[in-house]
């Protein structure tokens, strides 16, 4: 399932914002994209989303800027009165200016920047951006659990359906025992009629082991039992999608045995029917969580 989630926050100078975006998979994939240095960070927002997720496509970004940084200067002024005495006792030659104090505070050593020990700051970015990450996975989930409601209705319907050609084929006049052995009686006949030269107890044989082929009633009791299971992993909610995706693998088989039993042309009709609602579930169940 698709969702989108955005934490943001400012530490100091510091303002901060993780976004996580996801699309449909059918595992877990979680990308990360952090400014260098902050790897350690990445490694537990991808532990905390993978403890809430278990399928999808997540891309997950930091980004970090920083407003100017305060300084401050720090003249040595014994440097400084040390240098003047010196400069005073220098004989200058002519055409020489003596030094300006801007000069002189030009000089390496007599004026340095100072900035803030940004140990303790470190610190508290690194512990707000952790305390970020749960917000940020429950956020994602809770965008996630959006579509999913709407998802879950759509998939309901595609399991109505099923169910409802599993309902047409066991109804259908067409499987029924005599309609069944009527055709293969007329085949038999026609076979007979041709004058070759055939074994009609063989052929009795023959019709009795294609009668016993042709009948669906296992499949259509296994495509029930699925339907109800598959009802059944809805109402349970949680983590169910990797179930329902094996369900769906299990409909498509049965559907697939079904059209390959059908010795009718409307079973036939069904089945192929059925087997368009299987794989639309199929897509569907891919962006189950």
């Amino acid at each position: 399932m698709t969702g989108f989630a955005r934490v943001a926050g400012t530490t100091g100078p510091y303002a901060w914002a993780f976004e996580a975006k996801a699309v449909n998979g059918r595992g877990l994939e979680i990308r990360l994209r952090v400014p260098p240095g902050y790897d350690a960070i990445g490694e537990a927002a991808r532990r905390a989303l993978a403890q809430r997720l278990g399928r999808g496509q997540i891309q997950l970004s930091l980004t970090l800027t920083r407003a100017s940084r305060s300084a401050r200067a720090r003249l040595d002024v014994e440097a400084l009165e040390s240098l003047v005495a010196a400069l005073k006792a220098v004989r200058l030659p002519d055409g020489i200016a003596p030094a300006t104090l801007d000069g002189l505070l030009a000089v390496r050593g007599i004026v340095e920047i100072e900035e803030g020990d940004d140990s303790d700051l470190a610190a508290a970015l690194e512990a707000d951006l952790a305390a970020a990450l749960p917000e940020l996975a429950e956020a994602l989930v809770g965008a996630r659990a959006g579509e999913g409601a709407a998802l879950e209705s759509v998939i309901r319907g595609q399991i109505d359906a099923i169910a409802s050609l599993v309902a047409q084929a066991e109804a259908h006049p067409g499987r029924a025992p005599e309609a069944i052995r009527a055709r293969l009686s007329a085949q038999v006949a026609a076979l007979l009629e041709t004058g070759t030269a055939l074994d009609p107890d063989r052929l009795h044989q023959e019709a009795v082991l294609i009668a016993t082929r042709a009948d669906i009633r296992e499949e259509l009791d296994r495509l029930a039992a699925h339907v109800e299971q598959a009802r059944a992993l809805l109402d349970e909610g949680g983590v169910v999608g990797r179930k329902l995706d094996f369900l769906a693998q299990e409909f498509g088989r049965e559907a697939n045995t079904l059209c390959a039993k059908a010795n009718d042309v409307g079973l036939s009709r069904i089945g192929l029917s059925l087997k368009a609602a299987v794989e639309q579930l199929r897509e569907q169940v891919q962006n189950v969580e």
